[in-house]
Protein backbone atom coordinates (compact mmCIF):
# COMPACT_ATOMS: atom_id res chain seq x y z
CA UNK A 1 0.00 0.00 0.00
CA UNK A 2 1.32 3.40 -0.97
CA UNK A 3 1.33 6.35 1.43
CA UNK A 4 2.96 9.68 2.21
CA UNK A 5 3.85 11.41 5.46
CA UNK A 6 2.95 15.03 6.13
CA UNK A 7 2.52 17.46 8.96
CA UNK A 8 -1.08 17.85 10.07
CA UNK A 9 -2.86 21.20 10.49
CA UNK A 10 -6.05 22.42 12.11
CA UNK A 11 -7.84 21.59 8.85
CA UNK A 12 -7.26 17.89 9.66
CA UNK A 13 -9.37 18.03 12.83
CA UNK A 14 -12.17 15.74 11.61
CA UNK A 15 -9.79 13.04 10.37
CA UNK A 16 -7.65 13.42 13.50
CA UNK A 17 -10.70 13.04 15.76
CA UNK A 18 -11.69 9.81 13.96
CA UNK A 19 -8.28 8.12 14.04
CA UNK A 20 -7.48 9.20 17.60
CA UNK A 21 -10.83 7.84 18.80
CA UNK A 22 -10.15 4.59 16.92
CA UNK A 23 -6.82 4.26 18.74
CA UNK A 24 -8.36 4.97 22.13
CA UNK A 25 -11.27 2.54 21.64
CA UNK A 26 -9.21 -0.30 20.15
CA UNK A 27 -6.17 0.06 22.44
CA UNK A 28 -7.30 1.69 25.72
CA UNK A 29 -4.32 0.26 27.62
CA UNK A 30 -1.91 2.17 25.36
CA UNK A 31 -2.97 5.73 26.10
CA UNK A 32 -3.52 7.96 29.11
CA UNK A 33 -6.75 9.42 27.72
CA UNK A 34 -10.06 7.56 27.76
CA UNK A 35 -12.30 7.49 24.67
CA UNK A 36 -15.03 9.20 26.69
CA UNK A 37 -12.81 12.10 27.77
CA UNK A 38 -11.47 12.52 24.23
CA UNK A 39 -14.97 12.44 22.71
CA UNK A 40 -16.03 15.30 24.98
CA UNK A 41 -13.38 17.62 23.51
CA UNK A 42 -14.65 20.25 21.11
CA UNK A 43 -13.30 20.67 17.61
CA UNK A 44 -11.88 24.04 18.69
CA UNK A 45 -9.94 22.33 21.49
CA UNK A 46 -8.58 19.75 19.06
CA UNK A 47 -7.59 22.41 16.52
CA UNK A 48 -5.64 24.15 19.29
CA UNK A 49 -3.98 20.84 20.14
CA UNK A 50 -3.14 20.15 16.48
CA UNK A 51 -1.50 23.56 16.15
CA UNK A 52 0.25 23.78 19.54
CA UNK A 53 1.97 20.41 19.18
CA UNK A 54 3.47 19.17 15.92
CA UNK A 55 1.53 16.26 14.43
CA UNK A 56 2.54 14.04 11.56
CA UNK A 57 0.21 11.74 9.70
CA UNK A 58 0.31 8.81 7.33
CA UNK A 59 -1.81 9.69 4.31
CA UNK A 60 -2.98 6.91 2.00
CA UNK A 61 -3.20 7.33 -1.76
CA UNK A 62 -6.95 7.69 -1.25
CA UNK A 63 -6.25 10.74 0.95
CA UNK A 64 -7.23 9.06 4.22
CA UNK A 65 -5.41 9.68 7.49
CA UNK A 66 -4.11 6.23 8.48
CA UNK A 67 -1.55 7.09 11.17
CA UNK A 68 -0.65 9.81 13.65
CA UNK A 69 2.25 10.83 15.87
CA UNK A 70 2.66 13.98 17.94
CA UNK A 71 5.85 15.81 18.90
CA UNK A 72 6.15 18.13 21.88
CA UNK A 73 9.05 19.92 23.52
CA UNK A 74 9.56 20.09 27.27
CA UNK A 75 9.08 23.68 28.36
CA UNK A 76 10.99 23.59 31.63
CA UNK A 77 14.03 25.86 31.69
CA UNK A 78 16.39 22.92 32.09
CA UNK A 79 14.48 20.44 29.94
CA UNK A 80 14.21 22.24 26.60
CA UNK A 81 16.74 19.88 25.04
CA UNK A 82 14.20 17.03 25.29
CA UNK A 83 11.26 16.28 23.06
CA UNK A 84 8.45 13.75 23.36
CA UNK A 85 6.80 11.47 20.83
CA UNK A 86 3.17 10.82 21.77
CA UNK A 87 -0.09 9.37 20.47
CA UNK A 88 1.62 7.06 17.96
CA UNK A 89 -0.93 4.96 16.10
CA UNK A 90 -1.37 3.42 12.65
CA UNK A 91 -4.47 1.67 11.41
CA UNK A 92 -4.49 -2.10 11.12
CA UNK A 93 -4.31 -1.86 7.32
CA UNK A 94 -1.06 0.15 7.50
CA UNK A 95 0.76 -2.11 9.95
CA UNK A 96 3.69 -3.93 8.39
CA UNK A 97 3.98 -1.44 5.50
CA UNK A 98 6.80 0.65 6.96
CA UNK A 99 4.46 3.61 7.44
CA UNK A 100 4.88 3.78 11.23
CA UNK A 101 8.66 3.78 10.95
CA UNK A 102 8.54 6.42 8.20
CA UNK A 103 6.30 8.57 10.38
CA UNK A 104 8.67 8.23 13.35
CA UNK A 105 11.57 9.22 11.11
CA UNK A 106 9.63 12.31 9.98
CA UNK A 107 9.11 13.24 13.64
CA UNK A 108 12.82 12.70 14.37
CA UNK A 109 13.89 14.78 11.37
CA UNK A 110 11.61 17.63 12.47
CA UNK A 111 12.78 17.29 16.09
CA UNK A 112 16.48 17.61 15.16
CA UNK A 113 15.98 21.33 14.62
CA UNK A 114 14.58 21.73 18.14
CA UNK A 115 15.96 19.10 20.55
CA UNK A 116 18.86 16.69 20.96
CA UNK A 117 16.86 13.73 22.25
CA UNK A 118 13.42 12.22 21.91
CA UNK A 119 11.54 10.38 24.65
CA UNK A 120 8.46 8.22 24.61
CA UNK A 121 6.60 5.81 26.84
CA UNK A 122 5.16 2.49 25.73
CA UNK A 123 3.24 -0.24 27.52
CA UNK A 124 5.61 -2.95 28.75
CA UNK A 125 3.13 -5.51 27.33
CA UNK A 126 3.20 -4.00 23.80
CA UNK A 127 5.95 -6.05 22.12
CA UNK A 128 5.13 -4.94 18.53
CA UNK A 129 5.39 -1.24 19.47
CA UNK A 130 8.60 -1.82 21.43
CA UNK A 131 10.12 -3.55 18.38
CA UNK A 132 9.07 -0.62 16.19
CA UNK A 133 10.62 1.93 18.53
CA UNK A 134 13.83 -0.09 18.81
CA UNK A 135 13.99 -0.26 15.01
CA UNK A 136 13.63 3.54 15.02
CA UNK A 137 16.65 3.84 17.32
CA UNK A 138 14.98 4.15 20.71
CA UNK A 139 16.45 2.40 23.77
CA UNK A 140 14.67 1.50 27.01
CA UNK A 141 16.12 3.27 30.03
CA UNK A 142 13.58 2.40 32.70
CA UNK A 143 10.10 1.23 33.55
CA UNK A 144 7.39 3.27 35.25
CA UNK A 145 5.44 0.70 37.29
CA UNK A 146 1.65 1.09 37.42
CA UNK A 147 1.91 4.11 35.14
CA UNK A 148 -1.69 3.78 33.95
CA UNK A 149 -4.79 2.23 35.44
CA UNK A 150 -7.18 1.05 32.73
CA UNK A 151 -10.37 -0.84 33.55
CA UNK A 152 -9.03 -1.84 36.95
CA UNK A 153 -5.72 -3.11 35.54
CA UNK A 154 -2.35 -1.47 36.11
CA UNK A 155 -0.14 -0.93 33.08
CA UNK A 156 3.65 -0.64 33.41
CA UNK A 157 5.25 1.63 30.82
CA UNK A 158 8.79 1.47 29.47
CA UNK A 159 10.53 4.81 29.09
CA UNK A 160 12.55 5.01 25.88
CA UNK A 161 14.97 7.56 24.44
CA UNK A 162 16.62 8.27 21.10
CA UNK A 163 19.63 10.57 21.03
CA UNK A 164 19.50 12.75 17.92
CA UNK A 165 22.97 14.24 18.36
CA UNK A 166 24.89 10.95 18.09
CA UNK A 167 26.16 9.18 15.04
CA UNK A 168 24.06 6.20 13.91
CA UNK A 169 25.10 3.01 15.69
CA UNK A 170 26.76 4.89 18.56
CA UNK A 171 25.11 4.33 21.91
CA UNK A 172 25.06 6.60 24.91
CA UNK A 173 26.79 5.01 27.89
CA UNK A 174 24.07 6.38 30.19
CA UNK A 175 21.35 4.19 28.69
Amino acid sequence: MSYSIRQLTGADVTAYRAIRLEALVNHPESYGTSPEAFSARSDATLVTQLTSLTYFGVITDAGELAGIAAFAIDDGERERHRGWVMQVYVTQAMRGTGAALAMLEAVAEHARAHVIQLHLMVGAHNAPAIRLYEKAGFKTYGTDPRCLQVNGRYIDEHMMVRFLDEAPGKTNENV
